[in-house]
């Protein structure tokens, strides 16, 4: 049942994005706002979240979103723990403010998700160029700060099984360094319930912790980076003790 139920989830997410997409790149188009183009983004990628519950029985719960900036100028950069698909949908749901993601340039190639997503201020990569690719996230990460978008980045780079941990980059925290922002660290134990393997998703409650701002002011990246992942990892083993039980 489990199996059925999410290969329903999936039919469900792959027919919606036609015409959300395609309302994306019609706006985009006839010279559409930015701000109008995210939120049909925005609109879609709640719809597959909110539609996870009936079709999957799978919920979330958030908490620490008082830890969020509230003037609408103040950029930040978010670094989230990442363990499935689930949180890079939830994420621009539930957040007050425009995000954008820092991804690699091959998701532009998949049908209507990857158009749709090339036609918003994020910043793509392609991580064959090094240095010169993070130049990129450097310039055009700033640049969307200074207008009080938030950047969010996964910093481990790619999902991380449940109870383990990836090697935490330092991007993410260069990026805040050289904006002169904070960055704001979050939880997330999404893979209790939406494992990067098998496809099978399981029924639950995906907690979403949002931690204190860490000030980039007289830190450098790694020192703010290490800051930004003991918090993370002592929240994850708070929210989630099962998975980091001796023998797990």
């Amino acid at each position: 049942m489990a199996f059925i139920r999410s290969v329903l989830h999936l039919l469900w997410m792959s027919v919606t994005v036609i015409p959300y997409s395609l309302a994306m790149l019609v706006v985009r188009l006839f010279g559409g706002s930015q701000d109008t183009v995210y939120r049909i983004a925005r609109a879609w990628l709640a719809l597959s979240v909110h539609s996870a519950c009936p079709l999957m029985g799978i919920s979330y719960r958030v908490t620490g979103m008082e830890n969020l900036p509230t003037d609408p100028k103040q950029g930040v950069v978010l670094l989230c723990k990442h363990q499935s698909t689930y949180e890079t949908f939830l994420m621009p749901a539930i957040m007050p403010r425009q995000l954008a993601y820092v991804f690699k340039k091959e998701l532009l190639k998949i049908p209507f998700f990857g158009w749709a997503i090339g036609s918003l201020d994020m910043v793509h990569i392609d991580r064959s160029q090094g240095s010169r690719a993070f130049a990129k996230v450097l310039q055009q990460g700033r640049k969307l700060l200074s207008q009080g978008t938030w950047v969010i980045m996964f910093p481990e780079g790619t999902r991380i099984p449940r109870g383990e941990v990836g090697q935490y980059k330092s991007g993410g925290a260069r990026l805040a360094v050289s904006a002169g922002v904070p960055v704001v660290p979050i939880a997330v134990t999404s893979a209790r319930v939406w494992p990067k393997t098998p496809f099978t998703k399981r029924p639950g409650i995906v907690d979403v912790s949002v931690g204190p701002q860490i000030s980039s002011e007289g830190m450098n990246q790694d020192d703010l980076m290490q800051a930004a992942q003991d918090w993370i990892e002592a929240e994850m083993r708070r929210l989630d003790p099962d998975a980091y039980r001796p023998g797990k």
